[in-house]
């Protein structure tokens, strides 16, 4: 379910403090159900996650479409990415976060970790349209349990990768979030 931004604003999360110069696009409440001890699964069900794998044929293929114009365009060429185009957020990270753990490598997608705590994790992308960080958080639901939060904040890349964020909103709330709540949902519920 989508949520108000300020589901994200309102709580103390590290990440504020290391992206104050990132727009928040998007947050959602997971379909995650569970207790206080179950963020890591969450996180590590998130680090397995794929694009590919996704229920819905038109996600799919907006996907496909997306990595295929990336590579025609030369959008997602390492030097356009973290440590290329942008540095890490790492390298703002204060001494806790820092010496603490990155959270786990992804499988398949273009994200690196870049800190991990008992209840927020945050992993990041850069390409020539954005720097962009996916925020995963573990919140009480309000009924005595606890799910998972996503927060998506962006730094477009100049004029073309505000245009970019602009020209795939209704794409990323009509097409790609229902079916990845619906994938959240049915991972959570099916895996171990």
């Amino acid at each position: 379910m989508k949520l108000p931004d300020s589901a994200h604003t309102s709580r103390p999360w590290r990440i504020h403090e290391l992206a104050p110069d990132f727009r928040l696009y998007d947050v959602w409440a997971l379909p995650t159900p569970g207790g206080p001890d179950d963020f890591p699964r969450l996180v590590r069900q998130s680090a397995t996650g794929d694009t590919s794998g996704s229920p819905s044929r038109v996600a799919r293929a907006l996907f496909a479409i997306r990595w295929k114009l990336g590579a025609w365009f030369g959008w997602d060429d390492p030097k356009a990415g973290v440590g290329g185009r942008v540095a890490t957020l790492r390298d703002r990270l204060p001494d806790d976060l820092r010496d603490g753990p990155a959270g786990p490598e992804f499988d398949r997608l273009p994200f690196t970790s870049v800190f991990l705590t008992a209840d927020e994790w945050a992993a990041e992308l850069a390409n020539r349209t954005v720097h962009a960080v996916l925020h995963l958080t573990w919140v009480e639901d309000g009924d005595g349990g606890h799910r998972g939060q996503m927060a998506v904040l962006v730094k477009p890349n100049g004029w073309f990768g505000r245009a970019y964020m602009g020209l795939i909103a209704p794409f990323r709330h009509l097409f790609v979030y229902p079916p990845l709540m619906r994938q959240i949902d049915h991972d959570w519920r099916t895996a171990p």
